[in-house]
């Protein structure tokens, strides 16, 4: 049996570090693209090695483009791997153009497709992610849910695969690395104590595209001048940050630390001596979550609910004085704090690579499918 892996960004490199492990540790025939979506070569590079994956199978080397480019050139590259491979399922976590193209080349060759992190539902159809999913869920045979409210999600859709609930690999992978990042050094360098300070993470193409928006949220961090902010800064970010003319404001705010991008186990350990993280980024909404870190998200929905539901994130959108009132609240709040430590965790018990690799394989005993 053959297992193809189909990923082509960090984030997607983390959520599937535990599913390559667990296939491994059963000697199982796994072969991972890389897309070559995120295309820096050695900051990718970089992951496998942090993360102790083998490296790829291949690399299609796609790059940087539109969204149509970009799906259109993978589907095109990857046809012919499969092609090639003939595997006998693609694995495909998440929700980027890569893992949409993943998806669509797949079942039009008539391959299984295995959906991981199935069913979450943002409803916003402006984001890019949010199609994505949708088409993705629908096309797949198996669907890997990381919570109860996803597969409620998949099954008001109707969709017509099958449905398992497995947990959320992101938890298992945080759960095996936090030890690790325990040991970080990075406060240390970038001389901070712990609880001095918040995190801020900004990428997303709906907020450091549209200069209305970013411009609202650059002007809520400037204001914020009660803490010290960490802003580790994707370099389209830098780009777009740059070319609007604030990222010398920035710069000039003695209250905020721009950074290159961290590695995981430094960015874990970051987040995980913080006061407040604010962010736009889906992964780190759920990391802010086991780190037991109140959250601000600069969105005005997110696909992973649960944790505003249960009072730990707090959807503030890009409206300057809605960011600054909630973080204000948060800084100063210790209750928020000593609440969140006492939340159940929706999203699995860290066995969710497990499960998967066990369905994958036709070895499961359990009785998860819904």
């Amino acid at each position: 049996m053959i297992i193809a892996l189909v990923l082509g960004t960090r984030p997607q490199i983390i959520k599937s570090a535990p599913i390559i492990y667990e296939a491994i540790k059963r000697s199982l025939d796994i072969r991972v693209i890389h897309t070559g979506q995120h295309y820096d070569y050695n900051l990718s590079k970089n992951f496998f090695n942090e993360l102790n994956l083998p490296d790829p199978y291949i690399n299609l080397g796609v790059g940087s483009g539109s969204h149509a480019y970009q799906t259109a050139e993978i589907m095109l590259r990857l046809e012919k791997v499969l092609l090639d491979l003939r595997p006998d399922i693609v694995v495909i976590p998440g929700d980027t153009n890569s893992a949409l193209a993943g998806a669509l080349t797949s079942v039009k060759l008539g391959i299984k497709v295995a959906h991981v992190e199935a069913g979450a539902r943002s409803y916003d159809m402006s984001m890019p992610e949010e199609i994505n999913r949708r088409v993705i869920d629908h096309v797949s045979s198996i669907l890997f849910a990381v919570s109860e409210k996803c597969v409620k999600n998949l099954e008001k859709e109707m969709v017509l695969g099958r449905t398992y609930l497995t947990g959320d690999t992101m938890f298992d992978v945080f759960l095996k690395h936090m030890p690790i990042a325990s040991k970080s050094s990075i406060l240390k360098e970038i001389g901070l104590d712990p609880q001095t300070y918040a995190v801020l993470t900004l990428h997303r193409a709906e907020n450091v595209d549209n200069p209305l928006r970013l411009k609202s949220i650059v002007k809520a961090i400037i204001q914020l001048n009660s803490i010290y902010i960490v802003f580790p800064a994707h370099p389209r970010t830098m780009s777009r940050l740059s070319s609007q003319g604030l990222l010398r404001k920035l710069e000039e705010a003695n209250h905020v630390k721009l950074l290159k991008p961290l590695s995981y186990h430094d960015m874990l350990k970051l987040m995980s001596e913080a006061r407040l993280i604010l962010t736009d980024s889906g992964g780190v909404q759920k990391e802010a979550f086991w780190l037991k870190v109140p959250c601000i998200t600069l969105r005005e929905n997110t696909e992973w609910i649960e944790t505003v539901e249960l009072s730990a994130n707090f959807l503030a959108g890009y409206d300057t004085d809605q960011i600054v009132s909630i973080a204000k609240r948060l800084i100063y709040d210790d209750h928020v704090k000593e609440k969140i430590k006492k939340l159940p965790n929706p999203y699995g018990d860290g066995n969710a690579a497990e499960k998967i690799v066990k369905f994958l394989s036709g070895t499961s005993t359990s009785d998860s499918t819904v």
